[in-house]
């Protein structure tokens, strides 16, 4: 939707004021105040950042109902609500009364540590991700996209990795620690650099915790952290009807790439490189798993992989569709090779496509359709694809 004072419209579409109360989480710096200060502006407004609105809520969180009492309000932003979660129980009782909500956060994890009031199935879940291309429109930039990373600000940043060492040292790190999500942050740096290394890749948890000196439980629960904190997600292997042995380990994609890039250490990636099209595959989750969220799709997303290494990317459905990313501009006639293996074990595929970065599209004699970027954009944010 468009709303003025945005630098760009975002896809999500949220409840005219009052409606209903709901939760709008996602990572921070991906524009979750920007879009509701733009579209509630005139709401009641809580800022649980702001230090005296924090002491004052956290020691009586029955002044909440007194600030909407004051206002006359029925509809009240609540800004970092995971920072205090009793107030949710307030919250609860209001929305008996009529009042509704909107509870923006960047983690649920502390809200259900603390087993606060999650509002028993009476609030909608929105989740905010980072820019993807259609919210760009010509402003969009594949390399500029796969080097900076998709948060509003370090898009369109000059120089982005400051801004981006400031995210994974103030955030992924120490905030992370601040919270008490970890004992000690050492190990947790380790792991951090060995996912992002492992980016896009099944996971082996046995080699992240040796590489990382920390057990396996603790390496499943630094993924969790990054689970709950909306930093990352996993990605399962499918595993329906295989005709062959395959791969079952999930696979786990960071929300974005640009703080792949810093923990990974990587610079400069031009197309034609190894990190480029590994980059690129990250990317593709990424907007494929925001138009799931942002047009209410209700569907699943998986990837396909064999023992012996051969790989689909993603797998949409139960083989409604299967799409493999290839950054190359030249397509080669090996290049669809692993979407002729999945037909082999799955022939009930419905849809095989190869993104490429060719510039134009083709459509080879076994039904692979050979699509630019560009066209696979349109049709996925068109509703064209699934």
């Amino acid at each position: 939707m468009y709303i003025e004072g945005m630098a760009y419209p975002r896809r999500l579409t949220l409840p005219p004021a009052g409606e209903d109360t709901f939760f709008l989480w996602g990572p921070r710096q991906t524009g979750k105040t920007t879009l509701l200060r733009a579209h509630y502006g005139d709401s009641l407004w809580v800022d649980l950042l702001r230090s005296s609105t924090f002491r004052s809520l956290a020691v009586r969180p029955e002044e909440l109902a007194e600030m909407v009492r004051a206002r006359k309000a029925n509809f009240v932003v609540i800004d970092e609500i995971q920072k205090v979660p009793e107030l949710l129980d307030e919250v609860h009782r209001l929305h008996e009364q009529g009042v509704r909500f909107a509870l923006c956060g960047s983690s649920a994890r502390k809200v259900r540590r603390r087993h606060a009031n999650l509002l028993g199935g009476r609030a909608l879940r929105f989740e905010l991700s980072g820019l993807v291309s259609t919210e760009l429109g010509s402003s969009f930039d594949l390399t500029r996209m796969l080097n900076h990373g998709c948060m509003p600000r370090i898009y369109d940043a000059p120089r982005p990795m400051p801004l981006l060492r400031a995210y994974v040292a103030d955030y992924l790190k120490e905030e992370v620690a601040a919270e008490g999500l970890i004992r000690r942050l050492g190990p947790f740096d380790d792991f951090l650099r060995q996912a992002a290394l492992t980016d896009s890749e099944p996971v082996n948890f046995a080699n992240i915790a040796r590489d990382c000196g920390v057990s396996g439980p603790t390496v499943r629960a630094y993924y969790g952290i990054l689970e709950d904190t909306l930093l990352g997600r996993f990605l399962p292997a499918y595993t329906r009807r295989p005709a062959r042995r395959i791969t079952k380990a999930p696979k786990f994609y960071f929300a974005d790439v640009g703080v792949v890039n810093q923990l990974a250490k990587r610079r400069g990636l031009e197309p034609g490189g190894q990190l480029y099209g590994k980059a690129m595959e990250s990317w593709l989750h990424h907007e494929l798993c925001a138009y799931i969220a942002y047009a209410e799709r209700d569907a699943d997303l998986s990837y396909w992989r064999l023992t012996t290494g051969v790989e689909v990317d993603f797998i949409v459905n139960d083989m409604e569709l299967a799409v493999e990313c290839k950054a190359s501009a030249r397509v080669r006639p090996g290049h669809p090779k692993n979407l002729r293996e999945l037909v082999k074990d799955q022939p009930d595929c419905r849809r095989r496509i190869l993104v490429s970065l060719a510039d134009t599209s083709r459509t080879t004699e076994d039904g692979i359709e050979i699509m630019p970027v560009g066209e696979f954009l349109a049709g996925l944010w068109g509703g064209a694809l699934f």
